[in-house]
Parts: C-alpha cells; structure tokens; sequence
C-alpha cells in the first residue's frame, strides 16, 4: 500500500514572524542586500526557485524573497530529515524533510515534491547542490532537479543566483540575481541556467555599479559607535553632512 504524502502544515503566524525576523536578521548582520536587475515577475502556474548553495544564510534569503516577491504562494523546501526532527518548529514554515544520501530519500524528494507541485499557489525552494560550495567552484546539480522537471512538464523552473561578498563597509554585502523562468523541453540544462546566471551576477559584481543594484535590505553602515561619533564630530565642525557609509555604495 502507497503512503500518502502529508505535506507540512504551514502556520500563517509563525511564517510571518519567522519572515519578519529573517529580514531583520539579515538587516544587522549585512550592509545590504542586493538585487541585480530588474524584479521578477512572478509567473502563473507552479514554480520551483533553485539556487547555488552558497553560504548558511541561504534559508533566510529565501524567507525574505519569498515575502518581497512570492507573498502569494505556499512555499516549500526539503531539509535534511535528521535535522528536522531535531528543530519540528520548521514544519510550520514550510520545510519537509528528505534523507540524506539515499535512495530512499530521492525518492521520498521526488514524491513530495510532485504533491507539492500539482497545486498551481506553491512553490518549491531548492539548493540542488545539496551542500555549501563556493561560488567559484563547478556546478554540479543533483540529478532529482532534472527528473522533477522531466516529470512535471508544465512547472517553471526559476534559476536564483547569490554570493556573500565583501565591498566597501565592514559588513558584507548579499548580492542576488534571478534568471528567466524556463519551461520544460527548453533545451538547456538547469545547471547551466544557474551556471549563467552566476556569471551574470558575478561580473556586476565585480563593477560594483550602483545604478545595476535593487536595495531590498539596507542595513547599518559605519564602523563602531566611537569612532562614528568621532567623525560625525569632526563632520559638524567643519560644516559638513556626516554619512556612515564609507564609499558611494
């Protein structure tokens, strides 16, 4: 006999709080977070968002994006099982979880996320990568990403890229980058979506171009409060404006 698949049962309250915290979270621990490009527009239908795996912050920028441009959808995102049972709470935000390393755990991912996906509201989060990797290394997908969207032809698959880089304040930045939402039979694999739009998110990057940048978070800049308040001073006696921020970004 087939199990049925439960789904978690998403608390409106606790995701609004734990979405809330997220961007707060984010706002005193980064200088800013960053969208290059233009908003993505969010597509009718179901919708998976995949992104490279870069850093441990990856779940609360996607709690973050899903509030600033997904605030319709029900959203979802395996999680390692083990881990699962060690924080339940996570249920209520949406997590599901997948054994780690197994067959049975692909297809337990593969089965989920189909019931998932038959709702056209939902979306699913993924890291295919399946573990942290830096943004310069190769990008190898795990191959579930790929069935899923051979099996479910009528999904679109939105590639998200994201680094964690320093530039000019004593914070980093989170830099953020959407691709175009792809259907199936579109040819190209999803790792090389995410591939290019890595690289499209790695040379702006490098530009440090104010005007390619959407401000999402703006967090605080500056260095501490004494020395701050030192050239706030120094600002005042000369008869100019003080800015915390140290460059034009």
């Amino acid at each position: 006999m087939k199990t049925a698949v439960q789904l978690p049962e998403i608390s409106p309250t606790l995701l609004a709080f734990f979405s809330r915290y997220a961007s707060s979270y984010l706002g005193r621990h980064f200088h800013s977070v960053r969208l290059l490009g233009s908003v993505p527009n969010d597509p009718p239908g179901p919708l998976v968002v995949f992104l490279n795996h870069a850093a441990w912050w990856d779940p609360l920028v996607c709690l973050s994006l899903r509030t600033e441009f997904f605030r319709e959808r029900s959203a979802f995102a395996p999680i390692d099982a083990a881990a699962l049972e060690r924080y339940r709470f996570l249920r209520k935000i949406g997590f599901f979880p997948v054994e780690q390393g197994t067959a049975r755990g692909a297809a337990q991912f593969l089965k989920t996320s189909r019931v998932i996906l038959e709702k056209p509201e939902n979306a699913l989060f993924l890291t295919p990568q399946g573990q942290f990797a830096d943004v310069r290394s190769p990008l190898i997908l795990a191959p579930g990403i790929e069935r899923l969207r051979r099996d479910l032809p009528g999904v679109l698959f939105l590639p998200l890229a994201i680094e964690y880089t320093f530039w000019e304040e004593r914070k980093p930045e989170t830099l953020l980058a959407f691709g175009e939402p792809t259907p199936a039979g579109d040819g190209r694999t999803l790792a090389d979506q995410l591939a290019n739009t890595q690289r499209a998110l790695a040379a702006a990057a490098e530009r440090r171009d104010p005007a390619e940048w959407r401000t999402l978070r703006r967090g605080r800049s500056g260095v501490s409060r004494p020395y701050d308040f030192w050239r706030w001073l120094r600002a005042r006696l000369r008869g100019q404006a003080f800015r915390a921020d140290h460059g034009r970004l």
